[in-house]
């Protein structure tokens, strides 16, 4: 009862007073959309496009090609996450030792070759192992052009430019599975995969353009060789990565659920117009939240995101008609596309500018294993309650994730939110 007491006096605190003026002293107007910036955001684009696509026909594929059965097209989509999990904390590691620009180019290489590889199997054992090798060098290309991309944008505008390279990832998640069921539905699976491949190749090409800036601290040779904790995870990052992982377990329930309780509820033909809302609504706000971050910091985005995400979930817990999935789909864009940018930045902020790196792998880490744990979690959830008590409990998890939040985060007076925590120079 304290703990809320001191919650919402600190939230009216929040309303009423005005920052002390060092938000007001930056650049607010700096520019982001440079050159390097927007190909580093359309490389991002056709990564998780290429990702979301597959993810999306690789399961009719096994099903109707390959003739294999519902559990190993799941097998197939767990260990692609399974093999991404396990290198990330290993990510930060790899660009310190080798370099952005260098563990770019190998990475998005070998993610290339491991695209085009799908054309030729033919086997379910042969596609497992080429989900697991595809897997890893897609959590190190991803980990790798977000340290990139973070270099390319102004101190001033971080929360703009990462919430807009965010914004890059989802809307992937709608064009993906749009452009995978379309040009299969036309063509077939190897003329689709052919289109990935032309499609990555092209963003692989350009990747060469970006401007990279390398940052090698003084250290002694025989550390290079010595792998510790504090070479896979960044400590600092762990009490925005433990948000990020409650805001990914509830979303969860979207990503591996939202099309069977549609059918359940005979609006599955819509389903693809929920994504579509959940677009629109987040690039809607995007500019906004963007400079609301770089301004009044964090917390001003991310408490109301956290109360429109957890609206959205509640509202679909009793979905019955189009318009209240669609409702859904707009709560949900409002708010978790406003979520995930944000906790993002606050990650990169947190730590020491060159361990980036290391940021954006400990973030993911701990982010996509509350995707992976969710999904099985919930799926247990569903079949022993059904999926209105399941949207019930995540729109709780997102409730009591706000308190959470102010607690690690939030109440804390020290954060420079548009500044690097710990400037270093380059």
């Amino acid at each position: 009862m304290v703990l809320l007491v001191d919650f919402l006096i600190y939230l009216l605190r929040i309303l009423h007073d005005e920052k002390e003026g060092n938000f007001m002293e930056q650049n607010i107007n700096a520019k982001i959309w440079t050159g390097p910036f927007l190909v580093a955001l359309i490389n991002n684009f056709f990564l998780f496009t290429v990702y979301y696509a597959l993810l999306t026909i690789l399961p009719i594929y096994i099903l109707n090609d390959l003739n294999g059965t519902e559990g190993q097209a799941g097998l197939a989509m767990t260990i692609f996450m399974l093999s991404a999990i396990i290198i990330r904390p290993f990510s930060g590691k790899i660009i310190e030792m080798f370099g952005k620009r260098k563990t770019l180019l190998i990475s998005e290489l070998l993610f290339c070759l491991s695209s085009i590889l799908y054309v030729f199997i033919e086997s379910l054992s042969l596609l497992l192992a080429l989900r697991f090798f595809h897997g890893i060098w897609f959590s190190i290309v991803t980990t790798v052009l977000i340290t990139v991309v973070n270099d390319n944008i102004p101190e001033s505008r971080k929360g703009a430019g990462l919430g807009y390279f965010a914004l890059s990832m989802n809307l992937a998640v709608v064009f993906g599975p749009f452009i995978a069921l379309t040009i299969f539905q036309l063509y077939s699976y190897k003329v689709l995969i052919i289109g990935l491949v032309t499609v990555i190749v092209i963003g692989y090409l350009f990747a060469f353009t970006l401007k990279v800036s390398e940052y090698h601290p003084q250290t002694s040779t025989a550390k290079w060789y010595r792998l510790s904790w504090h070479d896979l995870f960044e400590k600092r990052v762990i009490p925005v990565a433990i948000v990020g992982y409650l805001t990914a377990f509830a979303y969860a329930s979207v990503m591996s659920f939202i099309s069977v309780y549609a059918e359940t509820r005979g609006v599955f033909e819509y389903v693809s117009l929920f994504f579509i809302a959940f677009a629109i609504a987040m690039m809607a706000v995007r500019p906004f939240t963007g400079k609301l971050y770089d301004t009044k910091g964090p917390n001003a985005v991310v408490y109301p995101s956290f109360i429109f995400y957890a609206s959205g979930l509640f509202l679909l817990s009793n979905m019955h008609t189009v318009a209240t999935l669609l409702v859904a789909g707009v709560l949900m864009g409002v708010g978790y596309g406003s979520t995930v940018p944000c906790l993002q930045a606050l990650a990169i902020q947190s730590a020491q500018k060159h361990r980036s790196g290391h940021a954006t792998s400990t973030f993911f880490t701990i982010f996509d294993s509350g995707i992976a744990i969710g999904a099985f979690v919930l799926g247990i959830v569903s079949a022993k309650w059904g999926f209105p008590m399941l949207y019930i409990l995540c729109g709780v998890i997102i409730t009591l994730t706000i308190p959470v939040y102010w607690r690690l985060i939030g109440r804390k007076k020290d954060i420079r939110y548009s500044e690097p925590v710990c400037s270093q120079q380059e």
